[in-house]
This record gives C-alpha cells, sequence and structure tokens, in this order.
C-alpha cells in the first residue's frame, strides 16, 4: 500500500490530479453561468485535495494495480477521480433539484 506522508510532491499530485478532474467536469457538463463554473471548479477542487488519498487506494485496490502505481501516481488519479465524481454526484442533485423542486413561493 502507497505510503502517503507530508511529501511536497505527493501535494502537488493532489493539487494537479484535483485541478484537472475539476477542469474535465467543466468541460463534459456544461455549466450555465460563471458563478455555476466557479462553484463547480472549487467544490472538485477541494474534493479532490482532501479525498485523493482515499480515492486512489480505493481505484488501485479495485484495478488490482496496488503494486504497480507509485505513491504519486496513486495520488494523482484518485485525486482527479474524486474531482471530478464530486462535481457529477452534486451537479445532478442540482439540477434535478431545481427541475423538479417546489417552485418558489408568490408573496
Amino acid at each position: 500500500m502507497a505510503e502517503f506522508g507530508n511529501d511536497p510532491g505527493l501535494w502537488a499530485a493532489r493539487a494537479v490530479g484535483a485541478s484537472a478532474g475539476a477542469a474535465v467536469s467543466l468541460v463534459y457538463l456544461l455549466p450555465k453561468s460563471r458563478r455555476e463554473a466557479a462553484g463547480r471548479f472549487f467544490t472538485g477542487l477541494a474534493c479532490g485535495l482532501i479525498f485523493g488519498g482515499p480515492a486512489g487506494v480505493w481505484l488501485a485496490g479495485r484495478l488490482e494495480m496496488s503494486a504497480s502505481l507509485s505513491a504519486f501516481e496513486t495520488m494523482l488519479a484518485g485525486s482527479a477521480a474524486a474531482s471530478l465524481t464530486a462535481w457529477w454526484a452534486l451537479g445532478i442533485l442540482a439540477r434535478l433539484a431545481e427541475r423538479y423542486g417546489a417552485p418558489p413561493r408568490q408573496r
């Protein structure tokens, strides 16, 4: 299993992976406004930084590649996957709530 410490290289892998995942999420499901784009990007970035390690270990285990991947590769892939997945889950829920939610009250 990969050892994740406070190595600057692993933090760089987290940041690059999280940024890449957030950027890809913007391309695949286009935002409706700049505000939505910024919210999605920063949500993906935060989730990639926070959950990158566990997601990478889980992915490497599921794909049976734990022995083949370095800690850097595991962190990079995990951060990108966590970042991309964060918006897909939140974005789909937000759009469903917008579409099927109760209309605003009239005063």
